[in-house]
């Protein structure tokens, strides 16, 4: 059954070109991991038809990390590979430590 994990960033103001920048690096990297079945960096918008521009950013710019596995192991190898590589990296970008959503595909 495919497994799934969504994690929700918070990027600082200050460092979304390093996080966009970084992420793009992992891209490549976590792609190549096995079992890989999707793979998803959405940055959030404002509500409405077409997006509007974010002009003004509060506290931090929303991004979620979608990806989708063939199995619970592979997931779990994959995110052991993540932590060892761009992890820490990509966590001085945050202003809070990510969420992280997991769960097993249903449809």
């Amino acid at each position: 059954m495919p497994f799934t994990e969504i994690c929700i960033f918070q990027v600082k103001p200050q460092k979304i070109e390093e996080f966009e920048t970084l992420m793009l690096e992992a891209k490549s990297f976590l792609e190549k991991q096995e079992g890989l079945l999707m793979l998803r960096l959405v940055k959030r918008v404002k509500e409405g038809l077409p997006p509007l521009k974010i002009n003004r950013i509060v506290k931090s710019v929303k991004y979620m990390l979608y990806w989708e596995f063939d199995t619970k192991e592979s997931y779990g190898a994959a995110q052991k590979n993540l932590y060892g590589s761009y992890w820490k990296s990509i966590e001085k970008c945050l202003i809070v430590p990510h969420d992280k959503y997991l769960g097993e595909v249903l449809y």
